[in-house]
């Protein structure tokens, strides 16, 4: 086999690895994602029970680098502390290698089951959370199998006059060794990828365990560098977590290999065969930054937030704050050219999304903690929605309108409705959502565990179709629009289904249920109104396509 041919191959099964994992992971994060987030929010105070959920969301998710940017962005908005959020992250890692260790097993038989049940699932309905499992269940298999094509398109190796050159050189310089894995799984942006790589390539024997497991040490390094970099230009709070990582991973695999080399360790503890060496290596690497991460985590978060610090002066943060919230995409001089100007209006009205998704996410949780200084808080954001939806319903208003296509006009007018729709939903969660808060924090009364689980529960399924008609205002996807319309049927009937079961605890007499009554069918309410009103997203696109008949979906 030519060298092209072989780069060809091997590039094919290493994208297809990579674009697995990605189904694995967006599958798991669209259907339980947000329970996943209450989950890791309910744990992070618990330092053991913080590594626990990491590793377990790690495996979840297969990806160490999601978690890191998930408990990040925790630690950045207040809800966990830094510290907590170091741990979790270290759980994470080792989850991450345990995966790798899992993929190592002969689980051929699993791809034709995977892709066969997956797909059947996928195709035989219309409800997001069995088709995501379905999605789940292809990423497996394909996962699995690209790890097949990349043992059979690294077997002519094994006969390669210039590989055996170019292992010995890297044998011979552990530092380039070490610094080209982490390059290479860098540029990956999956540790996991890069690990499978070394170990399918140490199995038929082109790799020495000893020169694994320095490059094992490498992936560990170029890993911890990814969520730093795409979090850099984040608030400083973001940043600690990612950073705290970065220390902590990437001097630990440094220090480690100036130890491999100067002691030169037996590697008989690791195992026999050449690839669970390098496997073994890579968790036990993992673990050992796991305990040595729980005494030395406070310096290392005093040391995070220094570096931090030095990064972003308190002083230039304080000035440009204004000025960036205050940004607008409304152009005045596009104004004689209608299509970039509703292209404009667009990109304002994304950020406008953003805006009411950070609303509809703050509102749960000061339904479990609150204080006036939190109310007040999230009611100022919602003077941000008005600002916008007034400007850009002047900016609209003011569109040259004899230049306008008929496909502009439409667009001006579904821009309009957006935005009136998304500033209803700002004053919901404000007026309605945020009385009720009070009214729970004044009076000082707790749902019941159930209460609080259907709540929670109705309100992810709420901010998952949020979600789904900000992705469909820039796609303008059919599926994804008649997904939304589908999922405004099922929360009706899971509404009813959740007032029936809240009357029955109140027929139980269970006290909490009585405290909390107004509160909870109100919140389920609210929620009910704002699901509706993000579904009419999903309207001028299927009624563009001819797939409404009347106000209803016609049928397939």
């Amino acid at each position: 086999m030519s060298g092209s041919v072989f780069f060809l191959h091997m590039a094919g099964a290493v994208a297809l690895l990579l674009w697995a994992t990605r189904m694995v992971r967006t599958g798991v994060e669209r259907a339980y994602g947000n329970v996943l987030r209450q989950r890791l929010r309910q744990t992070l105070g618990n330092p053991v029970l913080a590594a626990l959920t990491g590793l377990l969301l790690s495996i979840a998710l297969q990806s160490s680098t999601a978690v890191t940017l998930l408990v990040g962005s925790f630690a950045g908005l207040g809800i966990v502390t830094g510290l907590s959020g170091i741990l979790a992250v270290r759980g994470a890692e080792v989850g991450s290698a345990l995966v790798v260790k899992i993929l190592s097993f002969d689980l051929t038989l699993l791809v034709p089951l995977c892709l066969l049940f997956g797909t059947s699932i996928f195709l035989a309905t219309e409800r997001r959370q069995w088709r995501q499992f379905g999605r789940i269940l292809v990423g497996v298999g394909l996962l699995i199998l690209s790890l097949e094509m990349m043992g059979e398109a690294s077997e002519p190796l094994r006969q390669s006059t210039i590989v055996p050159i170019i292992v010995g050189y890297l044998s011979s310089d552990p530092i380039t060794a070490f610094l080209l894995a982490a390059v290479v799984t860098y540029l990956f942006h999956s540790s996991i990828a890069a690990v499978l790589l070394l170990t399918t390539f140490a199995a038929r024997g082109i790799v020495s365990p000893e020169l694994g497991i320095v490059m094992v040490l490498g992936v560990n390094l170029g890993s911890s560098f990814i969520a730093p970099m795409l979090t850099r230009s984040s608030p400083p709070a973001y940043r600690v977590v990612p950073l705290g990582n970065l220390l902590m991973r990437g001097l630990g695999s440094v220090v480690l290999l100036v130890a491999f080399i100067v002691f030169a360790p037996t590697l008989e503890p690791l195992g026999s065969d050449p690839a669970d060496r390098i496997i073994h290596a890579h968790i036990a690497f993992n673990v050992l930054i796991l305990i040595a991460g729980i005494p030395l985590s406070r310096l290392i978060l005093k040391a995070t937030e220094a570096i931090v610090a030095l990064q972003s002066p308190p002083e230039k943060d304080k000035e440009e704050e204004p000025l960036l919230a205050e940004a607008s995409a409304l152009d005045a001089s596009a104004l004689d050219n209608p299509h970039q100007a509703l292209a404009n209006v667009t990109r304002e009205t994304v950020r406008m999304c953003e805006t009411v998704e950070f609303m509809l996410c703050r509102i749960l949780e000061l339904y479990e903690k609150a204080d006036r200084k939190s109310i007040d808080a999230l009611a100022a954001v919602d003077d941000t929605v008005d600002r916008r939806h007034a400007a850009i319903k002047l900016y609209l208003a003011r569109i040259t309108r004899q230049d306008m296509t008929e496909e502009d006009s439409r667009r001006c007018q579904e821009l309009l409705g957006v935005c009136v729709k998304l500033e209803q939903v700002g004053d919901i969660i404000v007026r309605n959502m945020l009385a009720h808060v009070e009214k729970k924090m004044e009076r000082g009364v707790e749902f019941t565990e159930e209460g609080w689980r259907e709540l929670a529960s109705f309100h992810a399924s709420v901010l998952a179709n949020a979600r789904l008609a900000f992705n469909l205002l820039v796609t303008q996807d059919t599926e994804t629009a008649r997904e939304l319309v589908m999922e405004k049927d099922r929360l009706r009937d899971v509404e009813k289904e959740t007032s029936q079961r809240h009357f029955e605890r109140l027929r139980q007499g269970t006290e909490q249920s009585v405290e909390t009554s107004s509160i909870h069918l109100d919140t389920i309410r609210d929620l009910k109104q704002i699901n509706s009103l993000l579904a009419t997203f999903a309207y001028p696109v299927l009624e563009e396509r001819g797939l409404l008949s009347g106000s209803r979906l016609k049928p397939d």
